[in-house]
């Protein structure tokens, strides 16, 4: 993974991981794959401990190891106070995924303005909030991955996902802007768009119908988001930064 391996010694702390919106679904998958490649992974959630811990349970029955790490990615000031206090438990952070996001789809001219900043601020906002902290404790170290969870709704615009849309179209900006920034300290910045994944996000949708216009004709699973985050986690893209990586089967 990014920085250095590993120690044999047991004793010795392993390099810190952040996934937030970690209780379940692509971010859970996620956590997994980190641990598994020997980081300490924070658990992120904002309201759902009970899923949390479950994440948690996974990571340490497969031989890794985490922490929870609550707080709503919305709030600049929990998010600071939570951070503050991971980083004074763990002072080497080497991978951030900003994976937290909601949907609260509906036609434009039917969407209240309450349902377009929640989303917004969520995705936008909780980019924002986390990702500024972490980065200022990636630059003294001079190295660090930061990923970030868009979907393929801000590359094409899905049907009554104006705001999802728009919030996710928003992440690639930032991520490409961002990545020209920190490139030179040695930090990398990448995002991975996922496509139609099966997960509670998704288990509404009309899945049938969708999978006829995805080229692969099926949906795709957490684990296969998370194995292309890994990579762009690893050592194996060193030179991979400012990128937007789909994964959905052929969409776009």
């Amino acid at each position: 993974m990014t920085g250095q391996p590993p120690s044999s010694d047991s004793r010795a702390a392993p390099a810190l991981a952040l996934v937030t919106g970690a209780s379940r679904g692509i971010g859970r998958a996620i956590a997994l794959e980190l641990a598994a490649q020997g980081l300490h992974v924070a658990v992120n959630y904002k309201s759902n401990q009970e899923a949390a811990q479950q994440t948690l349970a996974q990571i340490e029955e497969r031989g890794g190891r985490g922490e929870l790490c609550p707080f709503d990615v919305t709030d600049e000031a929990a998010v600071n106070t939570a951070l503050d206090a991971l980083f004074a438990r763990h002072p080497r952070i080497a991978v951030l995924v900003n994976n937290a996001g909601i949907v609260a789809d509906n036609l434009f001219a039917m969407m209240s303005s309450q349902d377009w900043r929640r989303v917004t601020d969520t995705s936008l906002g909780g980019f924002f909030n986390v990702t500024k902290p972490v980065i200022k404790k990636m630059i003294p170290h001079k190295q660090g991955s930061v990923v970030t969870i868009s979907s393929v709704s801000g590359l094409i615009g899905n049907r009554g996902q104006a705001n999802y849309a728009a919030a996710k179209a928003g992440l690639m900006g930032a991520t490409r802007a961002l990545a020209s920034e920190v490139a030179r300290i040695g930090i990398r910045v990448n995002a991975v768009a996922p496509g139609v994944i099966q997960t509670d996000m998704t288990k509404d949708l009309p899945l049938d119908v969708l999978k006829k216009i995805i080229p692969m004709g099926r949906c795709g699973l957490p684990e296969e988001v998370a194995r292309v985050v890994r990579f762009l986690c690893s050592d194996d893209a060193s030179y991979v930064t400012g990128q937007i990586i789909s994964v959905n089967g052929g969409m776009v």
